[in-house]
């Protein structure tokens, strides 16, 4: 095979592999305009939002995992509730509205074409970049 054969075939394969980068990322960008399309995702305090699309699995975005509770999330996104009792109505509320903004989220993404699972991880880097935002608003 010639070097010219060879090098328009690597051209070739070079560039169905950006095309493929770039409808993954045209597909997250799609899937996470729908989500803020949504009035009740949208207006909730935490943005739950796709990240990658693996297959027909899109991953998306949490602040609960098995290792991080559901309390270290909420207080994370309404720090006035720090000192309420794990049995405060105003908690049980928080636990469910997050529980049911996240599934509302997953559905949303469910419901269009191609995506047939749903994986969540844990959103590290909203946590680290509230943490810094907090430091810096008590250094005022």
């Amino acid at each position: 095979m010639s070097d010219r054969k060879q090098f328009i075939i690597v051209m070739l394969v070079a560039a169905i592999f950006v095309s493929w980068l770039g409808w993954r990322g045209f597909e997250v960008i799609s899937l996470n305009q729908t989500l803020t399309a949504d009035p009740v995702v949208a207006s909730y305090p935490y943005q739950h939002r796709v990240v990658r699309v693996e297959g027909s699995t899109a991953i998306m975005t949490s602040l609960r995992s098995l290792d991080t509770p559901t309390r270290e999330a909420l207080n994370a996104i309404f720090p006035s509730m720090r000192n309420l009792a794990d049995t405060s109505r105003e908690w049980q509320r928080a636990e469910r509205e997050l529980a049911q903004v996240q599934a509302r989220a997953g559905d949303i993404v469910l419901g269009q074409s191609g995506i047939d699972r749903i994986r969540w991880e844990l959103d590290e880097n909203w946590y680290h970049l509230s943490s810094m935002q907090a430091r810096q608003e008590a250094r005022r």
